[in-house]
């Protein structure tokens, strides 16, 4: 116990000094005061350090020793006339307008005043609700009676949406084994098909319907698909039975098919109308001039000239240009309109080849380039008028991927006069080729010209003015002709007994066309000098009387070319043109034909039929035997 009252305590109890803790008001007031002078010495020099408004060199205040305390001693004192060096360690110096930045809120876009739609939010509550309530599965019992069953198969795997959208018990086995029940179909087909309105299918308790994503473009609105069950039964409630709804729908279209050609009608009649004010506003327009040939010495030298032309005769002057007498205008879809029509010399109407190629030009336009014609069968049912124009109308029937097939039908004064079907076939180069070689003919520059032939007889002294006079109108229309004609051999007689005729032929002074464009001139240079080739064989002569001439003007029926689907020739070179007649009678003939290019290349193969007949009036008198009394 003694010890513990000696051990000092820890911490050691501190002596007091009841002198020192005394303070007296007056010490406490002096102390106040010597405070209070402290911090206004210390304001002063704060004030003088912000309020210093002279800037430096570097456009900085200058540095004061007072602001930096004790320690301010060691640091270097800024000098104001010598300026700041920035140290080129520290890199680009930025200095930046604090006062215009502005908050970017870190790069996030920040909608400020952005309100809560408490009515938006209530509607999407509802709308989530009412669809979970019709995604919900189809309740499964332990009682089997209780389930649902297929109305077929009697299963209980039933389409939940055939159950939810048609109210429907049918399971996916019996949708397609049963398609003519449960299969679906569009809006479409509905109204097309069973003849129902919009309305009526817009009326979902009537006619329920499954909405489904358009799968042509997301832009469109969703297809409405309807169960085929439940239309035919509405239908049939509308329409009373199948037999009545096959009635409607045969009615419905030929209504459709009557006012269809209604309208066809009405065009074709403002357009002719309206092509005949063209044309006989043309003519009058047009001066009326006559155009005479050279003057041709006669016997006892008198002289005489023909009429070749008249200039109001628009027509025939555009016909000296193969261009504008194969030109057609497009003034419809698939209907395209003549622009000139060449009436030959003695011809009942508009010359064959131009009426062929005309045609042709409006089915190659309605045809992929990619396609080459091949072959072409046409048929002239009347003759053409040249003072109105043909209407040609382009009858797209098969579009496939080796060949294509157009028809035309031209029509002049709403009848048809003319109809052609021409094929059209992807080239296949690669393909066997095999062709009959080409006759030996003088070339061209050896054979004399057509107008030099008509020219002898004019001048041959022996010839009767009759003649004289058909070949001088012949003269002056074939020195006019686009194509140019040269006799290679006349009536030339094979080994067989074959009779032939063989021209060379091009088309004068043109440029390189198109492939396309080239064979529709071959089509319209087939025409000439061909079907007269039968009764040349036949020697029937023209102009004349008797049964050995003609007693009207020859006139093809049918015909058919087949033409190479490559597109290796030029109508603007010489073309041989080899012609042949192998049968003839029934006032009918049939001639062929073959054109060759100067190098051998069979391009065409030509046949034609047509009305051929002499001046016969009828058969032969019977003769009646005469009595003996």
């Amino acid at each position: 116990m003694g010890d513990d009252i000696g051990r000092p305590s820890t911490p050691p109890p501190r002596v007091f000094d009841t002198f020192v803790l005394q303070s007296t008001p007056e010490h406490v007031r002096q102390i106040e005061i010597n405070r209070l002078k402290a911090k206004a010495a210390q304001r002063e020099k704060e004030q003088a350090v912000s309020s210093s408004s002279t800037l430096n060199s570097n456009n900085k205040r200058p540095l004061t020793t007072g602001s930096s305390g004790q320690g301010s001693q060691t640091r270097p004192v800024a000098s104001s006339s010598k300026p700041l060096e920035r140290d080129s360690r520290l890199g680009t110096y930025f200095e930046y307008d604090l006062s215009k930045m502005v908050n970017s809120k870190g790069g996030f876009l920040v909608q400020e005043g952005n309100e809560v739609d408490e009515n938006r939010i209530r509607k999407e509550k509802e709308r989530e609700k009412q669809r979970n309530v019709h995604n919900l599965d189809i309740p499964m019992f332990l009682d089997p009676e209780r389930n649902a069953k297929c109305r077929e198969c009697q299963c209980m795997d039933i389409d939940p949406a055939y159950l939810k959208v048609f109210n429907c018990l049918v399971c996916k086995s019996c949708q397609n084994e049963h398609p003519e029940k449960y299969s679906l179909l569009t809006k479409t087909e509905c109204k097309e098909d069973y003849l129902l309105t919009d309305p009526e299918l817009r009326d979902e308790e009537a006619m329920p319907h499954l909405l489904k994503a358009n799968p042509h473009a997301s832009t469109y609105a969703n297809m409405m698909l309807f169960l085929r069950c439940q239309v035919e039964e509405f239908a049939w409630k509308k329409w009373g039975s199948p037999e009545a709804l096959d009635a409607e729908f045969a009615k419905r279209t030929t209504e459709k098919k009557k006012k269809k050609n209604k309208k066809f009608e009405q065009s074709l009649r403002d357009l002719r109308r309206r092509t005949k004010e063209g044309v006989w506003q043309r003519r009058r327009d047009a001066e009326h001039k006559h155009v005479f040939s050279e003057v041709v010495a006669m016997r006892q030298g008198i002289g005489e000239q023909t009429l070749i032309a008249m200039t109001d005769d628009i027509s025939q002057t555009e016909h000296e240009q193969i261009a504008t007498s194969l030109e057609v205008e497009q003034i419809e879809v698939n209907l395209f309109r003549s622009k000139s029509l060449w009436l030959p010399l003695l011809a009942r109407g508009v010359f064959g080849g131009q009426v062929i190629s005309q045609a042709l030009v409006s089915a190659s336009n309605c045809v992929d380039p990619a396609f080459a014609l091949h072959s072409l069968h046409c048929y002239f049912l009347t003759s053409a008028s040249p003072s109105v124009p043909i209407v040609y109308s382009v009858e797209r029937l098969r579009d496939g991927r080796s060949y294509v097939t157009r028809s035309v039908k031209a029509i002049q004064n709403g009848h048809v006069i003319f109809i052609m079907l021409c094929s059209f076939q992807r080239p296949e180069p690669w393909q066997p080729s095999h062709q009959w070689p080409m006759p030996e003919v003088p070339a061209p520059d050896l054979c004399p010209d057509e107008e030099a032939n008509y020219s002898k007889v004019i001048q041959d002294p022996k010839s009767p003015p009759n003649l004289v006079k058909f070949f001088q109108e012949r003269l002056s229309e074939r020195s006019r002709s686009p194509i140019a004609i040269k006799l290679a051999k006349g009536h030339h007689v094979d080994k067989e007994g074959t009779v032939r005729y063989m021209y060379w032929m091009k088309a004068r002074d043109i440029p390189q066309y198109e492939a396309p464009f080239q064979k529709c001139i071959l089509a319209y240079e087939s025409d000439l000098y061909f079907i007269s080739t039968a009764p040349r064989i036949m020697g029937l002569k023209r102009p004349g009387k008797g049964p050995d001439s003609l007693s009207m003007n020859y006139s093809g029926l049918s015909f058919l070319i087949l033409i190479r689907s490559s597109n290796d020739f030029d109508a603007g070179d010489w073309l041989l043109y080899e012609m042949e007649c192998p049968r003839a009678g029934s006032g009918r003939s049939i001639v062929h034909g073959r054109m060759y290019t100067q190098q051998g290349t069979l391009v065409a193969v030509m046949s034609q039929e047509g009305v051929v007949r002499a001046n016969i009036r009828g058969p032969p008198a019977e003769q009646k035997p005469t009595a003996k009394l």
